[in-house]
């Protein structure tokens, strides 16, 4: 004979197990799941990211460089580097012919908000505009790697 409490529990054992969840295992397997997606997927998010940068960086440097040719055309010469790109942005003490601002909102920091470095006469001649990369100092590779005007 099967006692009231043995049937209560096999009523409670069958209610149990058609309500039932997710077992532990499971959720370690579908963790385990995500964890290798991310592992996998992240990387190569975060390498498009760095690279949005530099592109960047390039893009605001081909503006600046524009508008360098533009205050040349007004003044007849580039800014010297001790005017700077500010020039672009706020008139020099006694240039003739300056009819800017050439930049709207002012002179950009780089995409890792560093200072653009200019310099006229450049190492090549010329001018240069030069960001220095994630690591802000000269030379590196990859995100830290500098991007400039000239080759």
């Amino acid at each position: 004979m099967v006692s009231i409490r043995a049937r209560r529990a096999c009523a409670a054992s069958s209610a149990r197990s058609s309500a039932r969840g997710f077992t532990l295992i499971e959720l370690l397997v579908v963790l385990a799941i995500l964890t290798l997606l991310a592992g996998l997927v992240g990387p190569r998010v975060l390498n498009q990211l760095g690279g949005a940068k530099s592109k960047t960086a390039g893009v605001q440097i081909a503006d600046l460089d524009k508008s360098l040719e533009l205050f040349k055309l007004d003044v007849g010469r580039y800014p010297t580097t001790e005017e700077g790109l500010n020039a672009l942005v706020a008139k020099p003490g006694s240039v003739n012919g300056w009819t800017g601002p050439y930049l709207k909102g002012g002179v950009p920091t780089d995409p890792w908000g560093h200072p653009y470095r200019y310099a006229n006469p450049g190492p090549n001649g010329g001018i240069e505009i030069l960001s220095l990369g994630a690591d802000g100092a000269p030379g590196g590779d990859g995100e830290n790697a500098d991007v400039r005007n000239t080759p």
